[in-house]
């Protein structure tokens, strides 16, 4: 048989398109700059000519859908490092994505020799006064339209417009109290740390808290880059976190509007503006600091793809809401955070999760302590004790381990000693060399006396 035109394949690739692209939102194509790296790619495939006229004959179709059309150029070096360390199969091929190539907007379109996307609409324009759309927002949300509040939400956060949300939640919380308002803040929150935008059409910011060691603070940087290189994130997931370490205090306090100026800010490459690097000794007084990153969402099906398994489906589930790769991938952070335990010296982190989540993580790993070691009460109320006696002054502990026996002697940081609680195996909720671990997310745990 014949092979098949260029004309008659880019025909029947179109068809398809039209077919599928209601179920697409985005769509990676492949663009090879010649016939060398076509055969290194797709070795038996089409000619390049046959390949560039499916292309194109494909993102006129899909994007003439209001499907987004992203390319990528192949580069056979970039392909080459990328295979070594992986089976050469089919699928695998078809997998390749060269981020740092990958093209969107009118430069996709301009390579494919395609029409250029229609422009954006213009910037939502709000009048000075903040009252109606304040009132129009709460109107949306008790008619319950989740899509138009998310558009209006949107459109406030891009045009920074913190006072009318600031009105909304004020009247919110008149109309129906405390616990709507806070409600309406988390998802406002929620609503500014992820946007449609960047490189992958999709970014986030995402955090790693961290309850830090009794001594010395971790390396954030090295901490960063040891979690991006252990293999538990999501293959189509690029986390890229800042160097230095953050208060979740401030993070948890950061406006919605500030939020997202902190995301524009890390895909501009520049440190955020309203959250700069925290205070290391305050941090390591109060027990606990976070990373922040940029998260990009590369999960944009390839054409190829599609072609041979058809649109991509949603992951199916296993009983406990799982999916096999996801409960790998929280194996695998379990491994990697013990070994940050022994490695920091103690320091534990918690989960990947968003700024608005921050606060509720921190408090978990708290209460999932405090449940999981009951008798940590004792020690609990005598720390609360001597801190109402210490005349204002913080208070660090330094724990000795005498056996199975934990004596736990309590300073103040000037180095007067103020009082101490030795507690037999009987007493202790844990093994006594695991109790300093416990109890640093109540009290700064030392290994000397202060002054000593």
């Amino acid at each position: 048989m014949p092979p098949q035109s260029a004309e008659d394949a880019a025909a029947q690739a179109a068809a398809l398109a039209e077919d599928v692209a209601a179920e697409l939102d985005a769509v990676l194509l492949t663009h090879f700059p010649d016939a060398d790296t076509l055969d290194l790619l797709r070795p038996g495939g089409p000619d390049l000519a046959t390949t560039r006229a499916v292309n194109r004959a494909v993102a006129q179709a899909l994007a003439a859908e209001g499907v987004e059309i992203f390319v990528q150029t192949a580069d056979r070096g970039a392909f080459r490092r990328w295979l070594q360390d992986r089976p050469d199969s089919a699928a695998a091929r078809r997998a390749w994505v060269d981020r740092g190539r990958v093209l969107r907007g009118a430069a996709a379109h301009r390579l494919l020799g395609i029409a250029p996307p229609a422009a954006p609409p213009p910037p939502a324009k709000f009048p000075q006064a903040p009252g109606p759309v304040a009132d129009r927002l709460l109107a949306l949300l008790d008619a319950d339209d989740g899509g138009a509040v998310d558009d209006l939400v949107q459109a406030l956060l891009d045009a920074g417009r913190g006072d009318i949300l600031d009105l909304a939640l004020r009247k919110i919380g008149q109309r129906y109290g405390d616990d709507a308002a806070d409600e309406l803040e988390g998802n406002l929150q929620a609503a500014a740390e992820g946007a449609r935008t960047g490189p992958s059409g999709w970014a986030e910011l995402v955090t790693l808290p961290v309850a830090l060691p009794p001594e010395g603070m971790p390396d954030a940087a090295a901490m960063g880059a040891s979690l991006v290189a252990a293999g538990l994130l999501a293959e189509t997931v690029e986390v890229r976190f800042l160097p230095g370490w953050r208060s979740p205090d401030a993070v948890s306090a950061l406006s919605p509007i500030a939020l997202r100026r902190v995301l524009l800010d890390l895909l501009a490459g520049e440190e955020p503006r309203d959250l700069p690097p925290g205070d290391t000794d305050d941090l390591s007084r109060r027990g606990f600091g976070l990373l922040l990153g940029l998260q990009l969402d590369w999960a944009i099906p390839s054409w190829e793809t599609i072609t041979a398994d058809g649109p991509p489906d949603a992951p199916e589930e296993d009983e406990d809401g799982a999916t096999p790769e996801q409960a790998r991938r929280a194996a695998l952070f379990d491994g990697w955070r013990g070994a940050v335990f022994e490695a920091s010296g103690g320091g534990v982190p918690l989960a990947l999760v968003p700024p608005s989540d921050v606060a509720a993580e921190i408090a978990e790993f708290l209460e999932e302590a405090s449940g999981h070691v009951g008798g940590l009460g004792e020690i609990r109320d005598f720390v609360a004790r001597v801190r109402d006696e210490a005349g204002g002054e913080d208070v660090v502990c330094r724990p000795e381990v005498m056996g199975e026996t934990l004596e736990l002697a309590l300073y103040s940081e000037s180095g007067r000693f103020l009082d101490s609680l030795t507690l037999p195996a009987a007493r202790l909720p844990a093994r006594a060399e695991e109790m300093p671990r416990l109890i640093q997310g109540f009290v700064r745990v030392v290994k000397d006396a202060p002054g000593r």
